[in-house]
């Protein structure tokens, strides 16, 4: 945020304006899972690109949206929520460094479907960025049953973690503590999720100061996650609006590695 905001990255972010923000609200209730869940994601558009930062249902306050239709990035950058600072990051990244093979994104076709059928086939491109072999363990921190159903389908273990807590499809406790398990775990795979409730920084240092494998599956803030590849994170699965669950037709996600990106860099 800093260096956007001194122009390092690209133009004036006082100079741009967001022409729209809105909020997208989904109800989850699959044929054959045991459960559901709801989303509300916070968008921003700017030019071409769409920011995106979810947040717990119900908790944006009355005139968050207004406030952030027609005003320039760099307010939003120093916006009091932190939702709205990590969404117009996400919008004026993506605007200056769109989703492409220049920059390292390698596109994951998504076929038409159900949503269900649709997470699945995402699923699949998030789980195939983790370089861990059968038998060992996974900490995954935002629990997605169709990515637990893909662990488990490889063989590998996992230690589901939410600040929800609950149990998973398969009656699995979820951890609320996610420091508590990353002795535990061989890997993390992470939602960007963690970008707009503050974890994700301090999850970085500690697996950039362990070694550890950190994978990243965004829809929160995919624009800003691919700028910490080598930096703690070694692969990112970015998902810009729109997202999977919002359309039945063919579709695409955008997979980063490390070693990918340096070398288009």
């Amino acid at each position: 945020m800093r260096r956007v905001l001194a122009g390092e990255l690209g133009p004036d972010p006082h100079g741009l304006r967001v022409a729209v923000a809105f909020t997208t609200n989904q109800a989850v209730r699959h044929d054959g899972r045991r459960g559901g869940y709801r989303n509300e994601v916070l968008g921003l558009r700017l030019g071409r690109a769409v920011g995106s930062c979810a947040v717990e249902p119900g908790t944006l306050p009355a005139g968050a949206v207004e406030d952030c239709a027609g005003a320039d990035v760099a307010r939003l950058l120093e916006h009091p929520l932190p939702s709205v600072r990590v969404a117009a990051l996400d919008a004026y990244l993506m605007h200056v460094r769109p989703h492409t093979p220049e920059y390292g994104a390698l596109p994951w076709p998504l076929p038409a479907g159900s949503s269900l059928e649709k997470s699945r086939a995402r699923a699949r491109g998030v789980v195939e960025l983790l370089d861990v072999e059968r038998g060992r363990t996974v900490l995954v921190v935002g629990v997605v049953n169709s990515l637990l159903e893909e662990l488990r389908s490889r063989g590998i273990s996992y230690i589901p973690c939410d600040l929800k807590g609950g149990t998973t499809e398969w009656g699995e406790p979820v951890a609320t503590d996610m420091y508590a398990s990353l002795d535990r775990c061989d890997a993390v795979l992470a939602s960007g999720m963690t970008l707009g409730n503050g974890s994700f920084e301090p999850l970085r240092a500690h697996l950039l100061d362990s070694g550890q494998q950190l994978v990243m599956f965004a829809q929160t803030g995919s624009a800003v996650l691919p700028w910490f590849l080598g930096a703690g994170v070694d692969a990112v699965c970015a998902e810009p609006y729109p997202f999977f669950w919002l359309d039945g037709g063919p579709g695409v996600i955008h997979r980063y590695r490390h070693r990918d990106a340096e070398a288009a860099l």
